[in-house]
C-alpha cells in the first residue's frame, strides 16, 4: 500500500501558496531601461510577462556558472535582424555553439554581402510581389537578385573547399564564414562569419532543408564530390554535451535545431550508455502550445520523461510564450546588462579532441 501523505490544513495551504510576494499595479516612468522594465515584469510576475523575467535572471545564472550554454534557431529569424543579436551575445562569451535551420544561414549571408533586405508588408498583392521578382517572409522583402547573388556566392565558396573526406555541418559552416571574413564587404553583419570568428560552432540539423542545400545539391549534379554528413554532427554535438561541466540552452522557437540538441542527452544514455542525468539548464521562447504534441510546444518538463533534463530542486526551466523578435532582443539585452562577459571557450578549435575524448569514454 502506498504510504498516505499527511492533509495539510488551509493555513498550511495557504502559506505554501501565498508565498511570493503580491502584485501591485505597475507604474512606468520616463528614461526607464531594459533593467527597470525586466524588474517591473518580475514584480507583476503574471502570465508571459513574469515568465520572460525568469528567463532573463535564468539566463543570469547560467553565465555566472561553468555552463556550456547552447542557443538554437529555428524559422527564419535573421531576415528580422536577429542575427546582430547572435554576434552581441558571442562577443560577450554568452552563446559557445549554436544549432540553426539552414534558412538562417542563408539569408544572414545576404547582409555580409551588401545586399538589401526591405521592410515590407504582410498584406501586399502576392501576385504582384511574384511579377516583381519579390518573395516575402510574412513583412520583409526580399528579391530575385538578391537570392541569385548569394547562390553564387555559395557555391563560388563551396567549390573551392577541397577536402575528400566527409565533413559535418559545423566544419563547412566554420570555411563558410572564414570566407565571408575574407571576401565579403561587410562581415561583421553576419553572425555566421562572427561565429567562425570566435570559434562558435554552427550545426544544422536539417542540412537540405534550405537553399544553402540546394546550392550543395546543385554543384553535386556539376561532379562536385563535397559531401556533409549528419552523422558527425550527432557525434560532435553528443561530445561538446559529454565534455561540459553544466550544460543549457536558450531555444528560440522549438522545431528541428531544439530536438538536435536536447537529443544529445539520450544519445549519451540510451545509445552510448553513458548517463550524465540530463541538461542543467532551458530557456525556450515559442508561440507553440504543447497540446498539440509537436515538439517545438513540448515541455521541459516533458523532456524530463526522456532524461533529456536534469530534475532540480531549484527551478532550472522556463517556458516565454511570446513573439521571438520581442522576447529575445529584451533577454539579450537584460543579459549584456546585467552579466559579466565571459573567456570565450572557442569550442570549434576544441571539437577534436572532444570527439576522441567521447570515443574513450564508450563502454566496450
Amino acid at each position: 500500500m502506498p504510504k498516505k501523505t499527511k492533509q495539510l490544513t488551509p493555513c498550511q495551504l495557504q502559506r505554501k501558496y501565498l508565498c511570493k510576494p503580491q502584485i501591485l499595479p505597475q507604474f512606468l516612468k520616463k528614461g526607464m531601461n531594459i533593467n527597470d522594465l525586466v524588474d517591473v515584469y518580475n514584480h507583476s510576475g503574471a502570465f508571459n510577462a513574469g515568465r520572460l523575467a525568469e528567463a532573463c535572471r535564468l539566463y543570469c545564472h547560467m553565465l555566472s556558472k561553468d555552463v556550456t550554454v547552447g542557443l538554437t534557431l529555428s524559422g527564419a529569424m535573421t531576415p528580422t535582424g536577429m542575427g546582430g543579436t547572435l554576434i552581441s551575445l558571442m562577443e560577450k562569451g554568452f552563446v559557445d555553439f549554436i544549432i540553426a535551420t539552414g534558412a538562417n544561414l542563408y539569408h544572414d549571408l545576404h547582409f555580409a554581402l551588401n545586399l538589401p533586405i526591405h521592410q515590407g508588408d504582410f498584406r501586399a498583392d502576392d501576385t504582384e510581389l511574384y511579377h516583381a521578382g519579390i518573395e516575402r517572409i510574412y513583412d520583409i522583402f526580399i528579391t530575385d537578385e538578391l537570392l541569385l547573388k548569394t547562390d553564387k556566392f555559395i557555391q563560388d565558396v563551396t567549390k573551392n573547399i577541397s577536402y575528400t573526406e566527409p565533413i559535418s555541418t559545423a566544419d563547412f559552416h566554420y570555411l563558410l564564414g572564414k570566407a565571408v571574413l575574407s571576401e565579403t564587404p561587410s562581415p561583421q553583419l553576419s553572425f555566421v562569419a562572427q561565429a567562425a570568428k570566435h570559434n562558435v560552432p554552427i550545426f544544422v540539423s536539417s542540412p537540405g532543408d534550405s537553399s544553402i542545400g540546394m546550392n550543395l545539391s546543385y554543384l553535386k549534379l556539376q561532379g562536385n564530390n563535397f559531401v556533409i554528413d549528419t552523422d558527425i554532427d550527432v557525434i560532435q554535438s553528443t561530445a561538446i554535451i559529454f565534455n561540459s561541466k553544466m550544460n543549457g540552452v536558450v531555444s528560440i522557437g522549438g522545431g528541428s535545431p531544439k530536438n538536435f540538441y536536447m537529443q544529445t542527452q539520450p544519445t549519451l544514455a540510451q545509445i552510448l550508455d553513458i548517463n550524465k542525468g540530463g541538461h542543467d539548464y532551458f530557456i525556450q521562447i515559442t508561440t507553440d502550445a504543447p497540446q498539440w504534441g509537436g515538439l517545438s510546444g513540448a515541455t521541459p518538463t516533458e523532456a524530463i520523461s526522456w532524461g533529456k533534463m536534469r530534475i532540480e530542486e531549484i527551478k532550472n526551466h522556463v517556458v516565454v510564450y511570446c513573439d521571438a523578435t520581442i522576447a529575445t532582443p529584451i533577454l539579450a539585452s537584460y543579459a549584456l546588462s546585467k552579466a559579466k562577459a565571459r573567456k570565450k571557450k572557442h569550442l570549434y578549435k576544441q571539437l577534436p579532441d572532444m570527439v576522441n575524448n567521447l570515443k574513450k569514454n564508450i563502454k566496450k
